[in-house]
């Protein structure tokens, strides 16, 4: 392990650590102003606890490797595992990141604190282990079954996927704000609080997206720049057929280039740049429609569309590998469409398991949501004793 390669570590994650400052803007533009005080410190505690819970235990429970030594045993090779342990603790915090979108305005501080720690040390590890540590003999199976392991190299379904489908758990468990679905049918719009902090927190989760991927190669000589064009290209891809199909609806444009992010993760190394536009565009079409259906049909009040963006979006993005990454296509080639179809399903089955005895549990023992008075004052009153801003802020 050379120097250059533990700086490209550390870059890569001061870059995805950058993300979650998107999470907490994204998440403070689109919930209503009395909760914004709750949406950053949501994100920030979650982090705390992310990084406590993945270094003591769900990063031996993924690669095997603790830190329990002496400081000089740690500090050998340059502390390469200490490092490599930052870069891949901030994927493990997006877990809890991604979920607080869509729980948001209603859940308790204290429930969702829990569920993060169970989430990061247990449920995410496990499933990460499997596809980038070989845990168990899963990939080696599906190599010898199908010809090519699962491919997912940046997170696509790991990540994304695993918390879009754990949040859809703990949105269904956690049930619809109150007034947001009347009796009659009709669906209470809950307005934006603020565009431009909506559209901050996207541009802050695009451009650190790109320490996500390119840095996902963790070596510097493994460094590509198919990964960086590849995700440009399903950045915009997303842009664009979202704001058509969202009807210039801002929501929609700032969430349609992460959709594409997300998606474009898994086979951002073997597609071609012309594959990546489409899954990218895909990926925008995808989030607009499911989002629509899932707040208007199912009346699943997923606030910030988490499921789609992230369970849905990331989905399609570990399946697209398996046809855009086809030489046929274009693409470098070495995967299988049938392990991707496993490893997705697969990883939906652990998400949703995971997040129903998560916060089934944990809404059994102590509750996860919070009173409807409580709720009806406003997360940033009732929990943090102050509103975002104060009365006398303009003089």
């Amino acid at each position: 392990m050379q120097d250059i390669d533990l700086l490209f570590l550390l870059l890569g994650a001061v870059l995805v650590l950058a993300m979650h400052a998107g999470f907490a803007f994204l998440e403070l533009g689109t919930v209503r102003h009395k909760n914004q005080v709750n949406a950053l410190s949501k994100i920030l505690t979650d982090f705390a606890l992310s990084a406590i819970a993945y270094f003591f235990v769900g990063y031996y429970i993924a690669y095997g490797h603790h830190f329990f030594h002496m400081g000089a045993t740690l500090a050998a090779d340059h502390g390469y595992n200490l490092m490599r342990c930052f870069f891949l603790l901030t994927f493990a915090a997006a877990i809890p990141a991604i979920i607080s979108g869509g729980i948001a305005e209603r859940a308790k501080m204290r429930s969702q604190a829990l569920a993060t720690l169970l989430l990061v040390a247990l449920v995410y590890p496990f499933f990460e282990g499997i596809v980038w540590n070989g845990n168990f003999g899963i990939q080696t199976w599906l190599e010898h079954t199908f010809g090519a392991p699962f491919h997912d190299f940046a997170g696509s379904v790991v990540v994304h996927a695993m918390g879009g489908w754990i949040a859809l758990a703990a949105v269904i468990l956690l049930g619809a704000r109150h007034g947001r679905y009347k009796k009659d049918g009709r669906v209470s719009a809950h307005p934006p609080s603020s565009i431009p902090f909506l559209a901050l927190g996207s541009w802050i989760l695009i451009v650190g997206w790109f320490g996500f991927n390119v840095m996902s190669a963790q070596r510097l000589d493994a460094i590509s720049g198919m990964v960086a064009i590849n995700s440009l290209m399903a950045m915009v891809g997303g842009t664009i057929t979202a704001n058509m199909m969202g009807k210039n609806d801002p929501g929609f444009l700032h969430n349609g280039p992460l959709a594409g992010l997300v998606a474009i993760c898994a086979g951002s190394d073997i597609v071609h740049p012309f594959g990546a536009l489409v899954i990218g565009a895909i990926a925008g079409i995808i989030f607009v429609k499911f989002f629509t259906y899932t707040q208007n049909k199912l009346k699943v009040d997923d606030v910030l569309g988490v499921w789609p963006l992230h369970g849905i979006c990331g989905a399609f993005g570990g399946l697209a590998v398996g046809i855009f990454g086809q030489q046929w296509l274009g693409g470098i080639g070495g995967v299988s469409m049938m392990s991707q179809i496993m490893g997705t399903l697969f990883a939906i089955v652990v998400a949703l398991a995971g997040g129903f005895a998560v916060y089934g549990g944990l809404k059994a023992c102590i509750g996860i949501r919070l009173s409807q008075e409580d709720e009806f004052r406003g997360a940033d009153l009732s929990i943090h004793k102050i509103s975002a801003n104060s009365d006398d802020s303009m003089f």
